[in-house]
């Protein structure tokens, strides 16, 4: 039997994932925004993705400390510049995977 304890938690977790997803989509939807905000907007993805992969290829170990030659960062610098380059999402995926398993088995 289910305590009425756990569907509270479970309300409440829903909740507060949905509402502050909602609530901007409910309110901004029906409004034009302005240039400039949307140009902001589409830098929230790639300003995400640095801030969780850069400190994985940067720093190492337990506490961290800095470490710029890793195989990681080794295999990502030219594989950012073959994504620049060709805009393809699966070739700069099969270009990563190589050359992370080059860095790999070279060093």
């Amino acid at each position: 039997m289910v305590q009425p304890e756990y569907l509270l938690l479970i309300v409440g977790m829903g909740l507060v994932t949905y509402l502050p997803r909602w609530v901007p989509l409910f309110l901004l939807s029906r409004r034009e925004l302005p240039a400039w905000f949307v140009e902001w907007l589409d830098l929230i993805p790639a300003a995400i993705l640095s801030a969780l992969l850069l400190p994985e290829l940067v720093t190492t170990g337990v506490p961290r400390h800095m470490a710029l030659w890793q195989p990681e960062l080794l295999a990502a610098v030219p594989t950012f510049i073959f994504a620049l380059k060709t805009r393809s999402l699966g070739g700069t995926v099969v270009v990563g995977m190589l050359l992370f398993w080059l860095t790999g088995k070279v060093l």
